[in-house]
C-alpha cells in the first residue's frame, strides 16, 4: 500500500557538482526536493522505490545497491542506490543507473536516508498509460507500507532557448501537471496525454502515470512544492502523505 510520494525533477544540474557556478539557480528547487524526501521518511515506509524516466537499455528494475555516475557530465561523483549504511555491494554484470535514477539515488544520499530498503525502476517515456498504471499497481502490490520517489521534468519547450525550442501547448501541460501532483489527482495524472507530453519532451509524464497506478487504493493528499521553468523546462517538487 502506498503511504508517501515525492515527485522532483530529474536534471543532473540539480547536482551542485554538476551545475559548478550556476548551482545557485537551482537552489529552490534542491531545498524542495529535500523537503519532499523528508515526507518519504516520516511515513516510516517498509520499502521505498525510486522510479524515474530511462532509455530502452537502461529500463527495469534496479536492485538496492546499484551503482550511479556523473562522471559522463565532468564531474568525479559517484552515488550508490541504497540507505546509508546499508550493505550496498551492488548487483553483478556492471549494470548502472540511468541518469534519472543516480539524480535520486543523489537526493537520497543527500538526506542520509536510512529508512528503509531502497530500490529503483526504470521506466521507457513512450510507454503507454495502461503499462504505466499496471506497473504501479505492481509496485504497490505486496502487503507492506510503501513510498516512491518519484523522477521526472515537465516540458521542455517552455522558452525560445527550452532544449525543445517553444512550443505554445508546453505552459498548459506543464499546469495540469502541476495541479494533479499538488492535489495527488490521480485521475488528472491519468489524463495526461501520452503523445503529447513526447512532443514537449515532458520526461515525468510515464513515472508520474506509475504513480497513478500505485495510489488508486491510497487516500493521499498532495502539496506543490516548486513550480518553475529555469532553461525553460518545467520543474515540479509535490509531496503526498
Amino acid at each position: 500500500m502506498l503511504v508517501a510520494a515525492a515527485a522532483c525533477p530529474c536534471p543532473p544540474l540539480l547536482v551542485p557538482e554538476v551545475a559548478a557556478g550556476a548551482a545557485g539557480e537551482l537552489a529552490d528547487a534542491r531545498a524542495a526536493c529535500a523537503d519532499a524526501v523528508a515526507v518519504l521518511a516520516a511515513s516510516r515506509p517498509d520499502r521505498l522505490v525510486v522510479v524515474g524516466p530511462a532509455g530502452q537499455s537502461d529500463r527495469g528494475p534496479y536492485p538496492e545497491g546499484t551503482p550511479g555516475s556523473f562522471r559522463g557530465f565532468g564531474v568525479d561523483l559517484d552515488v550508490r542506490l541504497g540507505a546509508t549504511g546499508r550493505d550496498a555491494a551492488g548487483p553483478a554484470g556492471g549494470r548502472q543507473l540511468p541518469a534519472s535514477l543516480a539524480v535520486g539515488a543523489w537526493l537520497l544520499e543527500r538526506a542520509t536516508w536510512s529508512a528503509a530498503p531502497v530500490t529503483g525502476l526504470g521506466v521507457g517515456e513512450p510507454l503507454s498509460a495502461d503499462r504505466c498504471v499496471a506497473a504501479g499497481r505492481e509496485l504497490a502490490a505486496p502487503d507492506e507500507r510503501l513510498a516512491l520517489l518519484v523522477l521526472g521534468d515537465g516540458s521542455a519547450c517552455r522558452t525560445l532557448k527550452a532544449p525543445g525550442y517553444l512550443d505554445e501547448r508546453a505552459a498548459d501541460f506543464d499546469a495540469a501537471a502541476a495541479r494533479a501532483l499538488g492535489t495527488a489527482d490521480v485521475p488528472a495524472l491519468l489524463a495526461l496525454d501520452a503523445e503529447l507530453a513526447q512532443e514537449l519532451k515532458a520526461a515525468g509524464r510515464a513515472p508520474w502515470q506509475v504513480l497513478a497506478g500505485a495510489a488508486e487504493n491510497a487516500d493521499l493528499s498532495g502539496t506543490l512544492l516548486y513550480d518553475e521553468a529555469p532553461y525553460g523546462v518545467g520543474y515540479l517538487v509535490a509531496a503526498w502523505s
